[in-house]
């Protein structure tokens, strides 16, 4: 057991946070040893096991992080923005693997995650699923096999709960269809369509946001043309998958240099 990676877990008490404990503790090849919540919440010095209506684990909800990342070879993040980059900088510190699943990253976010990739492994996607980035793989090929008379949509459907818009993942197939176009997605992307808009611009890729219920994910990337449209879309059904994709990266990221990679690398499916 010694010899397995310790695992710490931010934003312990979210559905997702859980989800991520729940998928460590039942794994074989890794160890869970910290959990932090922010300051304050009623969890933090507490059993995480007894918070989560358990048993107790032997592991104490913290709301401090550096002293949880410490003695951790990993840790698992989806949590917001500003959190993800304070935590960046402390698990480069620590030469901890940073797995990141946090969405709507502005540049200046993603400016101070690449300061940290110079210390350590940072493992980032809007999207840790195998489906999923086989979906983007997909949707860069189609891209680039099409010409511009068709137009691509990308719609995300999530939980209402979900305070971003689009996902990380529409954001993520967008990204993948500017490339396979040669251009780059602030060029093209359309995110809003509200009262008389006008023609739709040709060559430009928009999105659609639905938010209702608990729906975990489904993600559509459709190509338009006269007569025809191409479909690929991809429905997930259980959070559990993404906490399983961050596991494998985290895992993947043991003794790698430092630098920023995706789920693409931890894949296999890079270029």
């Amino acid at each position: 057991m010694a010899d397995q990676p310790g695992i710490v877990v931010t934003g312990a008490s979210g559905r997702m946070g859980q989800t991520l404990i729940r998928t460590v503790l039942e794994s074989d090849r890794a160890r869970l040893v910290g959990a932090v919540e922010r300051a304050g919440h009623d969890w933090v010095g507490r059993d995480l096991g007894e918070a989560m209506g358990g048993g107790a684990l032997g592991v104490t909800v913290t709301d401090d992080p550096l002293e949880a990342f410490a003695s951790a070879q990993a840790v698992l993040d989806f949590t917001a923005p500003e959190a993800t980059v304070e935590f960046a900088a402390l698990a480069a510190q620590a030469r901890a693997v940073h797995v990141i699943g946090t969405t709507g990253m502005d540049e200046a976010a993603l400016a101070r995650l690449k300061a940290a990739a110079r210390h350590a492994v940072i493992v980032r996607a809007g999207n840790m699923s195998l489906g999923v980035n086989l979906l983007t793989r997909l949707t860069k090929q189609v891209a680039a096999a099409l010409d511009e008379d068709w137009d691509i949509e990308v719609v995300e459907a999530h939980h209402n709960r979900k305070v971003d818009a689009p996902s990380g993942t529409a954001l993520m197939l967008g990204e993948a269809a500017a490339e396979g176009r040669g251009v780059t997605l602030d060029e093209v992307a359309d995110r809003g369509r509200d009262g008389i808009t006008g023609a739709r611009e040709r060559g430009h890729i928009g999105f659609a946001a639905i938010r209702g219920g608990d729906i975990v994910g489904e993600h559509e990337v459709m190509f338009a043309a006269a007569g025809e449209r191409i479909v690929l879309k991809h429905i997930a059904t259980d959070r559990a998958l993404f906490a399983r994709g961050a596991l494998r990266a985290a895992l993947w990221g043991q003794g790698r240099k430092p630098g920023e990679y995706d789920m693409m690398d931890v894949l296999g499916l890079g270029d």
